[in-house]
């Protein structure tokens, strides 16, 4: 059955104007995330990262700026997931190939073309369950694989890896390619990861938790790389606690689980 368009409540067609806001910030996070491209083609390395960093800070940001403006519509679901698919596909595999994939001869060009894919797959299906309402990890409060922008920083960790040490080994095809294809295993994966709704902090360390978000943000402007490389290595190793925290969610309440 096909969808009705959105129609405004004032019986106009076309997009509000409090919905301008938050997809005014997911296009800014595509053109950030695909320029991201260009600086690659220049050996800008370093840039080429960062724009994608920027371009997930910004894909944070617009879906709470649509839900505070009540301005969420499909209109800009869709672009959400065309955005994302650009700026944490299809850039990162470009950005992976041109650093290393390029020398891995035959197979290069098709382990980039993973993480790409792997992150369209993964869009598609949210897409299309997003109405579903037997969606047993999101019932609980727990993701369905590797979300797209966590995708593309981990990608990255070689060469996050490589700016900190400089050592070579870490731009070595044999390093990288096993890498991108691991993440794009996780992205398209079925396995439960945290989400912020299936994180739950205790009042006593409430006060804590601040301070060390306070620190981490420091950290970011004083050693980037140095940090991001933390908090990706941190990311991969909560994976494994946030499939037994689901097991666990399951097992307390299985009608929601």
């Amino acid at each position: 059955m096909r969808r009705r368009p959105f129609i405004p409540t004032d019986g106009r067609r076309g997009i509000s104007l409090r919905q301008v806001a938050p997809n005014a910030v997911t296009a800014m996070a595509l053109c950030f995330g695909l320029t991201g491209v260009r600086y690659a083609m220049a050996g800008a390395w370093e840039m080429a990262v960062v724009l994608v960093i920027v371009a997930g800070v910004l894909d944070g940001l617009d879906g709470r700026i649509a839900r505070l403006l009540r301005g969420e519509s499909r209109f800009g679901a869709e672009l959400d997931s065309l955005s994302d698919s650009i700026a944490f596909g299809v850039t990162p595999a470009l950005i992976m190939y041109l650093w290393s994939l390029q020398y891995l001869p035959r197979f290069g060009w098709v382990i980039a073309l993973a993480h790409a894919l792997t992150c369209a797959l993964r869009l598609a299906r949210f897409n299309a369950r997003i109405d579903v309402d037997d969606q047993p990890h999101k019932l609980a409060g727990y993701l369905t694989g590797v979300p797209a922008p966590a995708g593309a920083g981990l990608v990255f960790v070689p060469l996050y890896a490589w700016f900190v040490t400089g050592e070579q080994i870490f731009r070595e095809w044999y390093v990288v390619a096993p890498w991108t294809a691991f993440i794009a295993f996780l992205m398209i994966s079925n396995i439960a990861t945290f989400s912020w709704k299936a994180l739950r902090l205790r009042r006593r360390i409430r006060l804590e938790a601040i301070a060390v978000a306070g620190l981490l943000a420091a950290a970011m402007v004083t050693a980037l790389w140095q940090t991001l490389l933390f908090i990706s290595l941190l990311y991969l190793a909560m994976v494994p606690f946030g499939v037994a925290s689901y097991r666990k969610a399951r097992r307390a309440d299985p009608a929601a689980a």
